[in-house]
């Protein structure tokens, strides 16, 4: 990978990562396109680490009150929220990494991106959505989980997914948002120590992941996240999540166009 291909997919990955648009998605469709063949999950991987430090600075205030008190509401419901995704992650590992392969099939990758932009429609006139930190239950963190846990297959976008769960469950709607991205952390971690044991393991080499494009990967990663987390939280409180649906519903229909007809990169 040089270092255009590297800093592209970490424009991607910033500002697709809290856009509801599918970072995985966009990093497989762009991976193709830019004809990068190393296996994607190591970087995918990295690039997620990346975006974690714009959660970090916007939330800071919230990490610090769950470090200084970690024994509260919402620091249960994180966990609650977080179950989902751990299962499948341990349970179906080998199964998704093959999804982020250059040479896999990805026969459900168009209809994750139209599914995604269902998902978003649906949160979009979602009303009455009144409920606090303090009204939300166990129901509502593991109804959130599972929609992250779903947003595990490439082209499902995570933050969408769990946005809409959170507005199905009648969350106010920039509670829910901060919610959703607070629940990014302890996913990305997760992915990480997993794909860190095939590092110590020597299955991925040190030296093929400290490289100067992958480097500069994240750093981008991390300034367009921040800029992309600032721009979703008023996106989602002003309800304008409909257009990333109609986007998400056209790259899908040309995914297909491309699958069936032109078969340029599909």
């Amino acid at each position: 990978m040089n270092t255009f291909q590297a800093v592209i997919l970490g424009l991607l990955q910033g500002f697709s990562e809290f856009l509801p648009i599918s970072s995985s998605g966009h990093l497989v469709l762009f991976q193709r396109i830019l004809g990068v063949q190393e296996p994607a999950m190591t970087f995918d991987i990295l690039l997620h680490v990346g975006t974690l430090i714009p959660v970090f600075v916007v939330f800071w205030s919230d990490i610090v009150a769950i470090i200084k008190k970690p024994f509260q509401k919402l620091t249960l419901m994180l966990i609650i929220a977080t179950i989902p995704t751990v299962i499948v992650g341990l349970l179906f590992k080998d199964t998704i990494e093959k999804q982020f392969a250059p040479d896999g099939s990805l026969v459900f990758f168009p209809y994750c991106f139209i599914l995604t932009g269902f998902f978003l429609l649906y949160a979009d006139r979602m009303t009455n959505t009144t409920k606090k930190e303090e009204d939300m239950t166990a129901i509502d963190a593991l109804v959130i989980g599972i929609m992250q846990a779903i947003a595990i297959t490439p082209a499902i976008s995570r933050s969408g997914s769990t946005i809409s769960g959170a507005l199905f469950r009648k969350l106010d709607r920039e509670y829910a948002a901060r919610f959703a991205f607070l629940m990014s952390i302890p996913a990305v971690i997760g992915a990480t120590i997993l794909q860190a044991k095939d590092i110590v393991t020597g299955a991925v080499p040190m030296d093929s992941i400290l490289t100067m494009p992958h480097i500069l990967g994240v750093l981008v990663a991390a300034l367009s996240g921040y800029l992309a987390i600032k721009f979703m939280l008023n996106v989602v409180k002003q309800c304008k999540l409909r257009y990333f649906a109609y986007y998400v519903f056209a790259v899908g229909a040309l995914i297909l166009v491309d699958r069936y007809m032109t078969h340029f990169y599909f």
